[in-house]
Order: C-alpha cells, then structure tokens, then sequence
C-alpha cells in the first residue's frame, strides 16, 4: 500500500500544531498504557509527537509512526525517532511491540479494518494498546464530523464501542472504554 498524500493539510499546519493541541491532557492515557522501562512503544498517526515527548520520560522506546513528512519534521526537530509509514501497513514485525497509542488520529486513517488489523499484528501477548478519539455518541464531536465531511477530509468516527469491536474481531481483548467530556479512551490488550 503506498503512502499518498490524503491530507495534505497537516504538512502545512505541522509547524504551528503544537501551539493549538499541544496543552491537552492526557491522564488517562499514561495511566492505561502503564509503560515500563525498556518497553517498544508505537504513537501511531502520532503527528508532531506532542504526546510521544511526554511518554519519553515514563522510560520506554517510542516510536512515532505518521504519513506526513511534515510532521515528521517536527518530530526529529524535537529529537524523537519518527517513522513514515501508515497503520495499515506498519514496517514492524509482528508481536513486537508492548504498547501502542493513538490519539486523535483513528478517524483519519484511510483503511480503518487493515489499521485494526495490522496494530493487533505487531502487539506483543500482554500488550496494550490505547485508542483515545472523540466519542462520536456526543454531539460536538458529531459536529466536527460533520464539519470534517464537508472540508472534503474523508474522516470515519466510530462510537467507542464500535471501535473497540472493530480490534476485537482481529484477536484483541477490550480491557476498558472510559468516557470524558466529549473524548473516549478505549484500552485493549492481546
């Protein structure tokens, strides 16, 4: 599957990302991924690593997997190892890898089920992946995707329980789906 250059507007919005989306909090992510030293980490469509540069400190190798070359720069300016590549078609071998995450980036991705498919792939038994996404059961989060349709960004949410069926039907196990506000966090292990 080749990489092509679906949404484009992320290379240019790359170098002004962080400023808009880089205060967000994300407890519960560090909390459900429980990364410990020495483990392979995966931020998959993780854009300019705004997370990934936290999740560093927690002590495990991490990974940041997105499309866009112009995240990517951002990526190595903060000297963190990026890789291009999509989640349908990660460059990793399979049961690799101890944790993954994805936040704010599963509706963006082209072919959801090769996504879910390829992620349950390269976890490791005993690995967890976290998937945070806005809850497409509230109504701001039905209004950006409305939104999103209407700017032509051929974006797919799921309710959170849709998705976690969706890794359930390729061999992983749903651990948790945590709701806030208008964001879920849905946990799976393998």
């Amino acid at each position: 599957m080749k990489i092509r250059n679906r949404h484009g507007h992320f290379n240019w919005i790359a170098p002004f990302y962080d400023r808009f989306f880089g205060g967000m909090q994300h407890r519960a992510l560090f909390q459900h991924l429980d990364i410990q030293p020495g483990h392979r980490v995966l931020d998959v469509g993780g854009g300019t690593g705004r997370v990934t540069q936290h999740v560093v400190q927690l002590g495990g190798h991490v990974w940041v997997v997105d499309p866009s070359p112009g995240m990517l720069r951002e990526v190595r300016r903060k000297g963190l190892p990026g890789v291009r590549a999509l989640a349908e078609q990660l460059p990793f071998p399979a049961e690799s890898v101890d944790r993954i995450f994805i936040v704010d980036a599963f509706h963006h991705f082209a072919h959801q089920e090769l996504a879910a498919r390829d992620l349950v792939r390269v976890l490791k038994p005993g690995g967890r992946l976290v998937i945070e996404e806005p809850d497409l059961r509230t109504l701001p989060t039905k209004i950006i995707a409305v939104l999103e349709k209407l700017a032509l960004m051929q974006t797919h949410f799921y309710a959170p329980p849709d998705l976690a069926a969706l890794f359930v039907a390729h061999g992983a196990q749903l651990v948790t789906i945590e709701t806030e506000n208008f964001n879920a966090t849905v946990v799976l292990s393998k």
